[in-house]
């Protein structure tokens, strides 16, 4: 069976995951972390785009990018981050083969039906991905933390973190955009306890 064609609409926001090989957690070590963050710096300075939200769950990652008008798409930045982690990490460690199951997964967020809604809870969905896998007890304490880049107006995050105009057009000033992306986290968390994510996602396709 064919593979489906890449949606690869350029000025589009891309929700990306992908697995590690057999799903192992090889992401999860330190080699595994320190090439994944070196290769999206490099992927930063190499191409134009916006890094949205980023987290290292382990055994996969997701990323929120958003890409640019004349310039790289979807799947040649996502070719060069996979790349050089696994280079990185095969030569660091001697490992040969494959470090990721098969290609990666996306989502073009402005096809969803409600695209500001579903980004602004998106957002705390990949948040809470690493304290779901037992790795941080709060998404202001995961290691990336890209969520303090939207929570805190002078936040000096690790990795170049670009707030999305779903957020900046929540309010005119900051402490009122933060409130009102709050009440996201408690959407989400409230889905959490009624264990419906699914059904909610579902809706927004």
């Amino acid at each position: 069976m064919p593979r489906p064609t890449r949606q690869k609409e350029q000025g589009s926001t891309h929700h990306c995951w992908s697995l590690c090989i057999n799903r192992s957690g090889l992401l999860n070590s330190v080699h595994g972390r320190k090439f994944f963050m070196e290769a999206i710096k490099m992927c930063q300075e190499k191409y134009r785009f916006e890094l949205i939200a980023v987290e290292n769950v382990k055994n996969h990652f997701h990323l929120l990018i958003r890409t640019l008008l004349g310039e790289a798409d979807i799947s040649r930045i996502m070719q060069y981050i996979k790349s050089r982690t696994a280079w990185k990490y095969n030569h660091a460690t001697g490992r040969s083969g494959p470090l990721w199951n098969d290609r990666f997964k996306s989502k073009v967020i402005e096809k969803s039906r409600d695209p500001r809604e579903y980004l602004l809870y998106l957002l705390w969905y990949i948040a809470y991905n690493p304290c779901k896998q037992g790795l941080s007890s709060n998404p202001r304490y995961n290691e990336i933390g890209f969520i303090n880049s939207y929570l805190y107006k002078n936040h000096e995050a690790e990795i170049k973190i670009t707030r999305h105009y779903y957020f900046m057009r929540l309010a005119w000033n900051h402490g009122s955009r933060v409130r009102k992306l709050l009440a996201y986290e408690q959407k989400y968390l409230n889905h959490m306890a009624g264990q419906d994510m699914r059904a909610w996602e579902s809706g927004f396709w």
